[in-house]
């Protein structure tokens, strides 16, 4: 059994995470999909932890937009928050929920698991049309309510896919905006455009919002350092981890079909009993 997650040690995770958000320093999350990632981010220095839906399901054999069962997901943030100390953050896409009773449901289990943070996108996964930003709106407000209930403050950060199905180019910035301010209002705490990437854009965005906002590692986008100067507060790599460990396992893969790569196999600083250490560490914490 993982370490049982008291509702005390759930709210200070979320404090802390919160915090992470307003220090005025670039919160970086290379987005993970199972406990040993969680565990080796927690064991070089990262304050928190974030998973990526597309990484969390193609790791397990399913497509994203939310192919993967919720019950099966769950288990996999269970897991891994039951097994690092640090805050976990859930990309849970649109909720995985067809109503408003279900998305209640959904985000219980997700508190109970011991998630200190979600992202929640404006999508509607049956239509794949941008939610209007009312019914938005007010599904983030049921979200914190239902956080305000179970005594835990939730870390909303609230994804709009403008940049990727809006259909108006000229009015794309404008509209950004218009729903970050939404989302403020409705009660999130952090503002996800995701696939925004010009300077000029994130400038705008990140001054008129007034609140904590969040940009996905992509071509195009500013230095990580510009990033913090201009007061972008997190940065996400979404899948970009997942595939950087993929490519360095294709890659050896190709050179061992060739009869080369073996030294990079056996000179390899990452031990069996590194990983062994991560995982047996947790045995402290379990009951």
């Amino acid at each position: 059994m993982k370490q049982h997650i008291t509702i005390l040690h759930q709210q200070e995770k979320a404090k802390r995470f919160y915090d992470l958000h307003h220090n005025g320093r670039l919160l970086i999350l290379p987005n993970i999909w199972d406990s040993l990632g969680a565990l080796l981010l927690e064991d070089i220095g990262y304050p928190a932890v974030a998973t990526a839906s597309a990484s969390v399901a193609l790791a397990n054999g399913y497509d994203d937009g939310e192919i993967i069962a919720f019950d099966d997901l769950l288990k996999i943030l269970k897991n891994i928050a039951g097994n690092v100390n640090i805050p976990v953050t859930a990309d849970i896409e649109s909720g995985y929920a067809g109503s408003d009773h279900q998305l209640q449901q959904n985000m219980r289990q997700l508190i109970e698991a011991g998630i200190v943070g979600i992202n929640i996108e404006d999508t509607d996964k049956k239509t794949k049309a941008l939610l209007p930003v009312e019914v938005q709106c007010e599904r983030i407000k049921l979200v914190k309510a239902v956080a305000a209930e179970m005594n835990v403050p939730l870390f909303v950060n609230a994804r709009t896919d403008i940049y990727l199905r809006g259909q108006d180019n000229n009015n794309k910035l404008e509209e950004t905006i218009q729903r970050g301010l939404a989302y403020k209002a409705a009660g999130a705490d952090c503002f996800y455009p995701i696939t925004m990437h010009d300077v000029e854009d994130i400038s705008r965005t990140v001054h008129q919002v007034q609140m904590p906002v969040n940009i996905v590692a992509m071509p195009g986008i500013p230095a990580l350092t510009d990033l913090e100067k201009m007061g972008v507060a997190r940065v996400s790599l979404g899948p970009g981890f997942l595939k950087y460990s993929i490519n360095a396992m294709k890659n050896l893969a190709q050179k061992l079909m060739h009869y080369e790569g073996l030294n990079d196999i056996v000179e390899n600083e990452i031990t069996s009993a590194y990983l062994k250490e991560l995982v047996n560490r947790n045995a402290q914490k379990k009951d």
